[in-house]
Formats: structure tokens, C-alpha cells, sequence
């Protein structure tokens, strides 16, 4: 008869080398984790299990799928699942000298990264903790012992972005340059892509660390600018301009002519501005970068614009609209002609709500027509027309030739004369509808902007449906913000109205500072907005070219939220501070 202790799996053994192991505990199931942490039902997961999988799918990428958990979640109880810690590389500060003691190349293979030292081991954040090769791998290379934990794998990837292409690579990049420019070596044309980084021309591969490094600071113009001393070097984030760099003044005519050459401009004209346009890769996303060269005092200076092709809009949903204010737009572009304009100073986010409004107007019923300067966005479905002075492609000639072209709604990038605002206007008369900007501070001017642009006042009553006005604002950092209470009093004399306090004090929000907003207290923006509805009693007003006050105030007694009403609601709701708000409303 056998030993019934033969029947079972023992829990401790010798593996042949004198150390005795131990086998695990059984691993408790995803599903069980998740419905004891709350996060989903057992309904849920009953009705996960029963969907079809494509080819190596697991329980928790169905859960995602079908949105019933979100990653941060699944990654808790995937972490419960291992017993292991789950840590949020975004509220810690890493170990910079760790960080960069794995070579960058192991780090990306496997989706992992030592970030601090912790009970007298590295602590090695990994997108998958069981991958025991990798966790091999790691401490080789490390030399001393380990402690895998469980990471967001996007957040590791942008931690692996940003060794990659870190300020200690940067200061190489510019080093060699420097040494190169010495030589009087000329700056070379785009390598092929078969060659990496390390193998490029000095100046190209500083330029494409540049472009990497305002790409991971989110960075949306970088501005290349000669001084009397030096070459300054400026990130615009999140609405801001800061101080990324300085490298020498001998690499000023390098980097412009690599710029240049990029964006197809002519290396020998420094004498007058040039524009261009390319789109490229930086790391894992597809970029367009508007090109600007204006000759200054100290040379040639270039603003480079980043134009991100995978952050495209889907509707107007998505951009911060108060519900009573997307009502009234919808209202406006649900009619099957008529004129939106869209008002706001430069880099006001104007674009990208036209681009949201046709979004959503976008079907196989309607024939869609653009006309830009440039297409900053393509749009699948969408007939887009690039201005081309040169060959004489005006937005007014454009206009004429979309008329004869059967639309149905037509966007005009920016109306910049008394001529396209009047073709615009009468078209929009004749059974079409048309969306386009205007650079004006609020809605309630904007009709006088076009009367005196030329357009005949009784035609802008007729053809304008709405008008929205809107500003960017940077919004608070969700980890770091800070609350405190406002009084009544003190509200008022900020500008807050009455009706806030309503309850009692409020809490309103300040920035504080910390890793994952680069200290500053904002990440991200948002848009704030008034959406003006052309009524008959304004018309009346226009009619008369009555002051933009007087139209503002009827609009606001007709149900219009201004600007600093909207702004002032989100201040209320936590989104950004006070003191953004009055930065960008003045």
C-alpha cells in the first residue's frame, strides 16, 4: 500500500543543490480578487467569461474591453493576484542614478525598471512581475538583489522615453555637435531609418533628442531662438513657455538648416520667413511639425509646432462643454444651414472644436468640404483643401470653387478678409452650412467684427446661427491640488457671484507641485466657453451696431454663460484655480 503522503504534492522539498524550497500557495483567481475588491459583479464576470476571445485574450483584456474595469483596477488585483505591491510610478520620485543603471535597451525588452532602493534592495517595477527571465535579466545587470512590484506598463514606458532620451543624452548630443561645427563639418541630410540614433550626424541626432524630449514633456511649440550670447531653447506646455535649453551659439545655423531641410525649406534663403511642414516619429507616436523660420537681428530663429496624429478629438463631447452650453451648440449645428463661427485669440483650441463639430456632423448623407491653412488634422471621410497662394488657392477662390462642388457643410479655417467673410456669410444663405474662426475676445463682438470686415449687417443677422467664444486653461493636477475655503465676502470681492454661495463657503483649489505635473501644479487643459444663439431681439440690436456691451447683456438675460461664468463654474468644480482663470480672462 502506498503512503498517502505520496498522494499529495509536498509543500517542501530539496532541489538537489541542498536548498529546500517551498511550492507556493494555489493562485486565487483574477475574477474572485476583482468582485471581493468591489470592482466588478459576478454578473459581470459571468458575462466576460461567456464573450468570445481573440487569440491569446485573458479574462482581464475582455474586462477592459468591454469596460467594465479600468486599467489602474486591474492592475491592483493583478498585483493581489501575484502578492505583490501595486505602486503609482507618478507618486513617487525615482532614483535617477537607478533608473539609469539598466541599459535602456534590457529596459524596454522587458517593460521593467529599478526605481529605488527599499529594505536593502533594488525595487524593480515591471509591467509583468512574472516574467522570471526578465527579473534574471534585471539582476544581472544590476548586480545585488531585487524586489519586483507591480507598474502601469505605459507608465514605465514613459519613464524608458524619457532615459532614452534623457538631459545627460541631450548634453552629449550637443558636445559632439560643438565638435563637429568645429571641424566645419556640413550638416547632413535625414539618415535612412535603418540607423539609430547613436550613428547619426551630430546635428541630427540632437535635433531628434530635442523633438523627443518636447514630445515627453508634452511640450506644444518648441521655439529655437538666437541671442546675442546664445541659442535659447524654449518648451510651450500646456500654454506656457519655459526654458528647456542653451546650447552653444555655434550650433544656431546647424539646427536651423536640419529644421529646414526636415520641412522641405530653402536652406540658402535667410533673409525672409519660410514656413513647412513634416510629419514624422518621435518614439512610439506619428507627429506633424509646422515649421516657422523668421530672420531676427541675431539670425534665424524657428518656432516648431507639434501636431500629435493619434490625440484626435471625437465630437464635441469630449471638450469640456457644459451640458446647457452643448445644447445650445448642438442646437446650432443640427440645422441644416447657417454660419458657427468659432472666436478666440491664437492657440485658443478654435480648430479643434471645428474639427469636433464635424465629427459629428461626419455621415455617407452629407458631403463635407474643407478649406486650411495648414490641415493641421486629417479626417477620414472628409474632402480637405490645403491654401496654396503660391498657385493662387485663396480661401475666397477655394470658397467659389466648394459652391460648385455639391457641400453640404463646408469649414473655412479662418475668415481673414472682407471678401471670404462675405462669401462665407452668403453661402451659408443658400442652404449650406458653414463653420469657421474669427479672432475676436468675445461672442458678443463678434457680429461687429464682420460688419466692419465689410459684410452687410442685415446678412450677418440672417446667416450667423451662434457664435462661440472660448480660452484654454491649464487644469490643476488631480494629485497635488490643494483645497481651501472661501468665504462669501471674499468670494464676491474676486469676482465670484452671489449664487456660488448659495450653501454656505466653497471650497475652490490651488496648484502645489509634484513629480507628475513637473512641479507646476497644472497638467493637461481644458477649454472654457460661451455659446451665443442669434436671436431676433439681438439681430435687432446688431441691426442698430449697438455696442458689444449692450449685446452681451441681452444675450446674458436671453440665457448666455460668458466666459468667466463658465470659468468661474469649473474654478467651483476643482478643475483649475482661480488665479488661472483670471490669467486667461484678464
Amino acid at each position: 500500500m502506498s503512503n498517502p503522503a505520496q498522494a499529495h504534492h509536498p509543500r517542501s522539498w530539496a532541489d538537489g543543490t541542498g536548498v529546500t524550497r517551498t511550492a507556493a500557495p494555489p493562485r486565487r483567481r483574477l475574477g474572485e480578487i476583482l468582485v471581493e475588491l468591489g470592482i466588478v459583479t459576478d454578473e459581470q464576470i459571468s458575462e466576460a467569461l461567456d464573450l468570445p476571445r481573440a487569440g491569446n485574450e485573458r479574462l482581464g483584456d475582455v474586462l477592459l474591453r468591454e469596460g467594465y474595469v479600468q486599467p489602474r483596477d486591474l492592475l491592483r488585483a493583478l498585483a493581489e493576484q501575484y502578492d505583490l505591491e501595486f505602486v503609482d510610478l507618478d507618486d513617487h520620485a525615482l532614483d535617477a542614478e537607478l533608473t539609469q543603471a539598466v541599459p535602456v535597451h534590457l529596459s524596454r525588452r522587458h517593460r521593467a525598471i529599478p526605481v529605488w532602493r527599499s529594505e536593502g534592495r533594488i525595487v524593480v517595477a515591471m509591467a509583468n512581475p512574472a516574467d522570471v527571465l526578465a527579473l534574471d535579466d534585471i539582476r544581472s545587470a544590476l548586480g545585488e538583489r531585487v524586489r519586483p512590484v507591480m507598474a502601469d506598463g505605459r507608465q514605465i514606458h514613459a519613464v524608458i522615453d524619457r532615459l532614452g532620451h534623457s538631459d545627460s543624452r541631450v548634453q552629449e548630443a550637443i558636445e559632439a555637435a560643438v565638435d563637429n561645427a568645429a571641424a566645419n563639418a556640413p550638416v547632413e541630410e535625414a539618415p535612412t531609418e535603418t540607423i539609430s540614433v547613436e550613428e547619426k550626424a551630430p546635428i541630427v541626432k540632437f535635433v531628434e533628442l530635442l523633438l523627443s524630449k518636447a514630445v515627453q514633456e508634452r511640450a506644444s511649440d518648441v521655439h529655437i531662438e538666437p541671442t546675442a550670447d546664445n541659442l535659447r531653447i524654449r518648451f510651450r506646455v500646456d500654454g506656457v513657455l519655459h526654458e528647456a535649453m542653451s546650447p552653444p551659439r555655434s550650433l544656431q545655423n546647424g539646427i536651423i538648416s536640419r529644421v529646414k531641410v526636415m520641412a522641405d525649406i530653402d536652406i540658402a534663403e535667410r533673409r525672409l520667413p519660410q514656413d513647412g511642414r513634416v510629419t514624422t516619429t518621435v518614439g512610439d507616436q506619428s507627429v506633424d511639425l509646422r515649421v516657422v523660420t523668421l530672420p531676427t537681428v541675431h539670425g534665424e530663429a524657428a518656432v516648431l509646432r507639434i501636431l500629435r496624429n493619434d490625440d484626435l478629438g471625437t465630437g464635441l463631447s469630449g471638450l469640456g462643454f457644459l451640458p446647457n452650453q452643448l445644447e445650445r451648440l448642438h442646437s446650432a449645428i443640427e440645422r441644416p444651414w447657417g454660419a458657427i463661427l468659432v472666436t478666440g485669440p491664437t492657440g485658443s483650441g478654435k480648430s479643434t472644436t471645428l474639427y469636433g463639430a464635424i465629427e459629428e456632423l461626419k455621415d455617407s448623407t452629407r458631403n463635407i468640404v474643407t478649406v486650411e491653412d495648414p490641415v493641421e488634422r486629417r479626417m477620414a471621410g472628409v474632402k480637405q483643401v490645403q491654401v496654396n497662394p503660391k498657385a493662387g488657392l485663396s480661401f475666397a477662390n477655394a470658397l467659389r470653387a466648394f459652391l460648385r462642388a455639391d457641400p453640404d457643410v463646408m469649414l473655412v479655417g479662418e475668415i481673414r478678409d472682407g471678401e471670404t467673410a462675405t462669401i462665407a456669410v452668403e453661402a451659408s444663405l443658400t442652404g449650406h452650412l458653414v463653420l469657421s474662426t474669427l479672432h475676436t475676445n468675445n461672442s458678443a463682438s463678434t457680429p461687429m467684427r464682420l460688419i466692419e470686415m465689410g459684410v452687410e449687417p442685415f446678412l450677418v443677422t440672417s446667416a450667423v446661427t451662434a457664435v462661440v467664444a472660448q480660452r484654454l486653461a491649464r487644469r490643476l493636477c488631480d494629485r497635488c491640488r490643494i483645497g481651501r475655503e472661501m468665504t462669501e465676502e471674499k468670494g464676491i470681492d474676486a469676482g465670484i457671484p452671489e449664487s456660488f454661495f448659495a450653501d454656505g463657503p466653497i471650497e475652490l483649489f490651488h496648484p502645489a507641485g509634484c513629480e507628475a505635473c513637473g512641479h507646476t501644479g497644472y497638467r493637461g487643459r481644458f477649454a472654457i466657453h460661451e455659446v451665443m444663439l442669434m436671436t431676433d431681439e439681438l439681430a435687432e440690436l446688431i441691426l442698430q451696431r449697438a455696442p458689444a456691451d449692450e449685446v452681451e447683456a441681452l444675450a446674458v438675460a436671453q440665457g448666455l454663460s460668458t466666459l468667466r461664468h463658465d470659468g468661474i463654474t469649473k474654478v467651483a468644480s476643482g478643475l483649475t484655480s482661480l488665479e488661472e482663470l483670471l490669467r486667461i480672462t484678464g
